[in-house]
């Protein structure tokens, strides 16, 4: 992956966008993935010998495409760590929903469940793990029964949009794990993160849209990249 796509980059952090269908980290499909392409990206840059150190401080689902930071050294990653365990690391996604019918806005409250197939479901207080979004309607295509949300995480847990959603009767369009079984890509998107910077910490926010292609092209409301 030649045409890795860099928001911005210094000493102590890198901030990329991430392609739909690119791992966040390697697995056992060994599969490329984006701590990969990084690393390999700065190994070159800076004509690094051995070993480089990139931090993976958050993740995105490997169909999942949108901005990513990546800590280049241990303390940067350290201080990103506390930024999400305290709720200060902010992360905004764009998301096609099934269903008209949704509210205009609201807020998600739900336990959630891992489960050993690597997918999530809600269950009661006592067992599952807290987790909450909010989410506003941008725009709906009455036509094709779809809504484009704007939603913004206060938890991170594991498949949680995606689980959420479903579970309140707007699954994801394209999602073949929670939702309809086709081939669409899922409509989902990071396009923001914000967080203060790890040594200046000056509040740094990065924002890129999804590109206007396959589903996101039916929303006229979806914003371009283009200055």
């Amino acid at each position: 992956m030649n045409n890795l796509e860099i928001l911005y980059e210094d000493n102590h952090i890198i901030v990329v966008v991430k392609p739909s269908n690119i791992l966040s980290q390697g697995d056992i499909t060994g599969d490329n993935d984006m701590l990969s392409i990084v690393k390999e990206y700065i190994k070159e840059k800076y004509d690094k010998k051995g070993n480089v150190y990139l931090g993976l401080v958050h993740r995105l689902d490997r169909p999942v495409s949108g901005v990513m930071v990546f800590a280049k050294s241990s303390k940067a990653a350290s201080r990103l760590s506390d930024q999400i365990r305290t709720h200060t690391f902010k992360k905004k996604y764009l998301a096609v929903v099934n269903g008209t019918d949704i509210e205009d806005s609201g807020e998600y409250v739900d336990y959630l469940v891992k489960e050993n197939n690597y997918s999530s479901r809600v269950v009661d207080k006592k067992n599952g793990k807290y987790c909450k979004l909010m989410y506003t309607v941008v725009e709906r295509n009455n036509e094709l029964n779809l809504a484009l949300v704007d939603i913004e995480l206060e938890t991170g847990r594991h498949h949680q949009i995606r689980v959420q959603f479903a579970y309140h009767g707007h699954s994801l369009y394209g999602d073949q794990r929670y939702g309809k079984k086709d081939l669409n890509q899922i409509a989902l998107h990071a396009y923001s993160l914000s967080f203060l910077h790890p040594t200046t910490k000056e509040v740094m926010t990065f924002i890129r849209y999804p590109e206007k292609k396959g589903i996101w092209r039916q929303f006229k409301k979806c914003q371009s990249n283009d200055k």
